[in-house]
């Protein structure tokens, strides 16, 4: 098992260099003179523009500004906003707003498990029937229906017409664990929707691939209990499709949150990424991509070694 994870952190090396290189050149990819254009366009004054190209390292040479940026990228050193140079460090601002980000995606995708997992299930055990058709309808929806759309509804129906969630904001957990869970409860049901219906999907395929398997067949024709075969037989070689599924939709609800906290005004790196790009703020651009890059990155890492434990041949792979 060692030696799986051991391969699997050497191949994110060159992975890892080449989106940094990409998110690096960021700043090559503004159209014209990029310190002109960051610093207002043409209305921009010399002294100004000298100040933005000057805080960019744009006077100096592509290789060395490449280099002094890795490496205060791997010390977690991203400078300060070009719109806020002597408020917050982007390291400050991202460590306060990373924790936000997280808790919403990992709550949505408990609500994906929640859902999409049972559906799946029930939907396997009886393919064709009353719930399995109810079940694809209702999948087909939540995968056809944007996350942004049913944030609206959400808010529409139980913030606004019933008060029963706040509509806007956000309430850290050590202030008031209550209160966090009632701020983070639409925002993570908006994008843990469609979620479960990638997971409804992908476990009801996986499962009715397992119990048409010949072990589970004994299992049944033994005399075994379809609930116990389902959950002790099937479920366990159904997982690994399941954990990867699981490990892309973690990944896609961490994109999803970011027009989700602009919705619900959360203050989340979504936000801290939208009023960066419309300035443009190239140093908090490139310090929220390489962010999202690299937790995307690891997601992928943490599903690679997940199959070694679920399944022992891919440990020698």
């Amino acid at each position: 098992m060692l030696a799986l994870i051991g391969r699997r952190l050497l191949s994110l090396i060159p992975i890892l260099l080449l989106v940094s290189t990409a998110v690096f050149l960021l700043t090559e990819l503004v159209p014209g003179d990029a310190a002109t254009t960051l610093a207002g366009g043409a209305d921009a004054t010399p002294e100004r523009i000298a100040e933005v190209r000057t805080q960019l390292g744009l006077d100096r040479p592509l290789l060395e500004r490449y280099g002094d940026w890795l490496g205060d990228a791997v010390r977690l050193d991203f400078g300060t906003s070009l719109l806020n140079p002597t408020g917050p460090t982007i390291s400050e601002e991202l460590g306060t707003r990373i924790p936000v980000t997280f808790s919403i995606a990992m709550a949505g995708l408990v609500v994906s498990v929640l859902v999409g997992v049972p559906l799946g299930i029930l939907s396997a055990i009886r393919p064709g029937g009353l719930i399995d058709r109810a079940s694809v309808t209702a999948t087909s929806l939540g995968l056809a229906i944007p996350s942004f759309v049913v944030g609206l509804f959400l808010i529409t129906t139980f913030a606004i017409d019933r008060d029963w969630f706040p509509a806007l904001g956000y309430t850290p957990f050590g202030e008031d664990p209550l209160e966090w869970l009632r701020s983070i409860t639409l925002p993570a049901i908006s994008i843990g929707l469609f979620a479960a219906a990638s997971v409804a999907r992908q476990v009801r395929a996986a499962t009715i691939d397992a119990l048409q398997s010949n072990y589970v067949r004994t299992a049944l024709s033994v005399g075994t209990g379809t609930g116990k075969t389902v959950v002790k037989y099937a479920l366990k070689n159904a997982a690994i499709p399941a954990v990867t599924v699981l490990g892309l939709q973690l990944s896609a609800l961490l994109g999803g949150v970011v027009i989700i906290e602009r919705i619900f005004s959360i203050p989340g790196i979504g936000t801290y990424m939208f009023r960066a790009l419309s300035a443009p703020d190239v140093p908090v651009i490139q310090a929220v991509t390489l962010t999202f890059v690299v937790t995307h990155v690891l997601i992928n890492l943490a599903v690679d070694i997940s199959y070694g434990f679920l399944n022992p041949r891919v440990r020698v792979s």
